[in-house]
C-alpha cells in the first residue's frame, strides 16, 4: 500500500503512530462523461490503498470500461483484484452498494442516485464519498473589463466553462453572474463568440466545437427544459433548439449553445441541473448580490470567479458555497487537491491523500516508554 503515517510523541510517556489500512472490497460507481477519465479516478486509489475493487462504469458509456479489463489482464493485474461488472443503476449498481462484503461506496453522478445509494449505504454504516450535481456559478465582476487582455481570457473560459463536452461536465458554469454596468457589454462580445466561434456539427470535423448529447433520453431533457425556460419568461438570445446534420451523424442527438436571460435566481431553471449546452445570465450591482445569487440553490460543486482584485477574489472564494474555487481560470485542475462538494454536489472528498485516506481505515497505535 502507498501511504505515509503519522505520529504523535507524548513527552516522556508514549508515542502514537497511526496505520492506515485497507479496507477489503470496495465499490466504485462511475457516470457515462468522462468515462475513462472520471472510472479510473476512483479504482487507481482505492487498489494503491491495497484494496479489491468492483467498479460499475455508466451503461450508456461502457467501452472503455471494457477496454481497461482487457489491459488490466494484459499488465498481469492478478484475478479478483479489479472485478469490472456491467449493468444498469438500478440493478447491477444497487447489488454492489447493498452487498454486505463491500465495504465502502465511492460514486459519481446524479443527486438522485446519491440519495438512494446513501439510503441503502447509511444503515449498514458503509463509508461514503458521493460526488452529485451541480449548478455552478461564473461571477464576472466589471473591473476585469478595465483590462483587455483580462476580458478576452474571461470571455475565452467563459465559452469553455459553458459548453465544453456540451455543457456535459459537472464542473460547468451553467449560471453565469455579470456586475450589472458591464452587462451589456458581456451579452454582446459573448454572443458573438458563441456565433462565430461554436460550430455545431461532426466531431470528426476539424472546424467542429459542439458534438452530440449522450443519449435520446438525455436530449429530450434537455429540450424540456429549454422549454421550461421559456414558460418561466426566459429570453433566448441564442440557440434554444436542435440540430438536424446530415452524413454520418445523421441520427445524432444534437443540440445549438443555448443562451438565456430574464429569469430570477429561484426560477426552476436556475435552480435545477440541466446539465447540458444550456447557460443562464443574471446581474448584480454589489459584491454582497453576487455572493447571494451564487449560493441560491442546493449545490455547491464549483464557482468561477473573475476580477483584477485579488483581495476582492479571496474574499468572495471564501464566501462562495462551493468546494471547490477558481479565480481567474477554470479547470485548472491539480489531481493532488481536495475534489468535492458541498449541500446537494455531494460528501466526501477524492483526488491526492483525500482519496487514500478514503480507501484505507485509521488504527491508532500507543506505546507507552518503559
Amino acid at each position: 500500500m502507498h501511504f505515509a503515517t503519522e505520529s504523535h510523541n507524548m513527552e516522556d510517556k508514549a508515542v502514537n503512530y497511526t496505520l492506515r489500512q485497507p479496507i477489503g472490497i470496495v465499490g466504485c460507481i462511475s457516470p457515462w462523461n468522462l468515462p475513462l477519465y472520471l472510472f479510473t479516478w476512483k479504482i487507481a486509489p482505492a487498489l494503491a490503498a491495497g484494496n479489491c475493487v468492483i467498479a460499475k462504469p455508466s451503461e450508456v458509456t461502457p467501452i472503455t470500461a471494457f477496454l481497461l479489463s482487457k489491459i488490466c489482464k494484459e499488465a498481469g493485474l492478478p484475478d479478483g483484484v479489479l472485478n469490472i461488472v456491467h449493468g444498469t443503476g438500478a440493478v447491477t449498481g444497487e447489488a454492489i452498494v447493498k452487498h454486505p462484503e463491500v465495504k465502502a461506496i465511492s460514486f459519481t453522478g446524479s443527486t438522485k442516485a446519491g440519495e438512494r445509494i446513501a439510503s441503502i449505504a447509511a444503515p449498514k454504516f458503509k463509508k461514503l464519498s458521493l460526488e452529485l450535481g451541480g449548478k455552478n456559478p461564473n461571477i464576472i465582476f466589471a473591473d476585469v473589463y478595465n483590462n483587455e487582455e483580462s476580458w478576452k481570457k474571461m470571455l475565452f473560459n467563459t465559452i469553455r466553462s459553458s459548453f465544453a463536452n456540451q455543457g456535459e461536465i459537472c464542473l460547468c458554469g451553467s449560471r453565469i453572474l455579470i456586475e450589472e454596468s458591464v452587462y451589456e457589454k458581456f451579452k454582446i462580445d459573448f454572443i458573438n463568440w458563441i456565433n462565430k466561434g461554436l460550430k455545431v456539427g461532426d466531431p470528426l470535423e476539424e472546424e467542429t466545437k459542439q458534438g452530440a448529447i449522450v443519449s435520446k433520453v438525455h436530449f429530450d431533457k434537455i429540450i424540456r427544459c429549454i422549454d421550461t425556460a421559456k414558460q418561466e419568461g426566459g429570453k433566448i438570445l441564442c440557440g434554444g433548439k436542435a440540430v438536424k446534420l446530415e452524413g454520418r451523424c445523421a441520427n445524432g442527438f444534437f443540440i445549438e449553445p443555448t443562451v438565456i436571460e430574464g429569469l430570477g435566481p429561484n426560477c426552476q431553471t436556475n435552480q435545477e441541473e440541466i446539465f447540458g449546452p444550456v447557460v443562464t445570465l443574471q446581474t448584480f450591482k454589489t459584491e454582497e448580490e453576487a455572493i447571494e445569487l451564487a449560493n441560491a440553490t442546493q449545490y455547491g460543486l464549483a464557482a468561477s470567479i473573475w476580477t483584477n482584485d485579488i483581495s476582492r477574489g479571496n474574499r468572495v472564494a471564501a464566501k462562495v458555497e462551493s468546494g471547490i474555487i477558481w479565480i481567474n481560470c477554470w479547470l485548472l485542475r491539480d489531481l493532488r487537491t481536495p475534489f468535492g462538494g458541498v449541500k446537494n454536489s455531494g460528501v466526501g472528498r477524492e483526488g491526492g491523500w483525500e482519496a487514500l485516506k478514503f480507501f484505507t481505515e485509521a488504527k491508532n497505535v500507543c506505546i507507552e516508554y518503559n
